[in-house]
This record gives structure tokens, sequence and C-alpha cells, in this order.
């Protein structure tokens, strides 16, 4: 039985890049897509309907941006030393994502994550629709996924971790024992009960106590 669960998010938080952003170089629109990611990450407007709205700009893009934005995504210094740890100490780790499984899959391979669940964009013909698939992961289905991770790892909440840097975090970081900010927004600082302020995952291993 794993002994904690551990669950990131995984823009400017597991990886340094906004995805969304990376996509929207290709398409012209990274200021626009920027100001507006930027708002929901503060909580001034909704998650679910920023997020569409940046990803219409994608709309007409050849699905092949998707490995374009892979190749220019940066993992978080300290990440493959946090799960490693983790993971010998008995805990499992998940990524819950407002991005896209098209771009995020590879890396949770790579870092060997427990669990992984974000969003998927729509695609026809091998191009972008400028449409998420199905329902968005917002903050309320990253705090019901964090739930279900812990039920399925047979964890506690009370030993469970949310890390994050944004209010789309709040509600996941509400629902965990331990809510860590990472080089957060000061609203989300102000809410969390750690918080890293460099942009290294390392440090959050001593506020489990995995590191002195």
């Amino acid at each position: 039985m794993p002994r904690f669960l551990v669950v990131l998010d995984a823009d400017s938080t597991l990886l340094e890049d906004e995805v969304i952003e990376l996509l929207a170089d290709h398409a012209g629109t990274r200021p626009q897509v920027q100001a507006v990611t930027e708002r929901a990450m503060r909580g001034e407007i909704d998650f679910t309907e920023s997020l569409r709205e940046r990803v219409a700009t994608l709309a007409g893009l050849r699905v092949d941006v998707v490995t374009r934005a892979q190749e220019a995504v940066r993992v978080t210094r300290g990440a493959e030393e946090l799960v490693r740890t983790v993971h010998a100490a008995g805990g499992t780790v998940g990524v819950v994502s407002g991005g896209f499984h098209e771009v995020l899959d590879p890396f949770a391979e790579r870092l060997g994550l427990d669990h992984c669940r974000a969003n998927r964009l729509d695609v026809v013909d091998g191009v972008l629709t400028g449409r998420v698939l199905g329902d968005v992961v917002d903050a309320h289905a990253k705090a019901a996924t964090l739930r279900a991770w812990a039920a399925e790892d047979d964890v506690l909440l009370s030993r469970t971790v949310a890390v994050g840097d944004g209010a789309n975090d709040l509600e996941m970081m509400r629902v965990a024992a331990l809510a860590v900010a990472f080089d957060a927004k000061p609203r989300v600082r102000e809410q969390a009960d750690v918080a890293v302020v460099d942009r290294d995952l390392s440090p959050v291993l001593a506020a489990l106590g995995l590191r002195g």
C-alpha cells in the first residue's frame, strides 16, 4: 500500500512552460493567449472559458505542432529527484493538468509517474479544430482527480499532497492534507501551507520530510 500521494500541476509546475503558449507560437497568437493565461491563473476569469478561448486561437494548425511543442517543453529542475525520492519512500505521484495529454504524456511516461490526467485537443483530418474534447479539466476536476487517485491507491486524504501555482489548483490544494505553492501567484501562496519560491521541485521533499 502506498504511504502517500503527491499530485502536481503540469504547466509552470512540473513543466517550465505553459504548453498552450508554445502551441500559440505557431498560430501567431501567443500575446493574446498569454494575457488570458495570466488572468486565469490569477483567478480573474473562469478557467474553462479561458481555456476554450485560448484553444480557439489554434484552429487550423496542423497536428504536428504538438510534436514541435513537445520538443520545446522543459521539465522543471528537481522533478526527476522528486519523483524518484517519493517512489523510494513508498509514495505515488500524479500530474493533473488543464493542458493537453498530447504534449504531457511522453513526459509523464519518462518521469515514471503513476497517474496522468489532462485535456485532449479535437483534431479532424490532421488539423486542430480549436476545440477541446469532452469536459475540461478545471479546478473542480483537479480536486476530484486527487480524491479518485487517493482512493485508487488506497491512500488516506490525510496522506495527500498537492503542488501548484495558479488559481486553478486551489480546489485540489484545499482537498489535500498539504498544499504546496510552487513559484505561485500571490493568491495561491496565501492559501498554501508551504511555498517554494525557486523554480526547483526538489525542496518539496523537505516539506514531505524526505530531505533535511
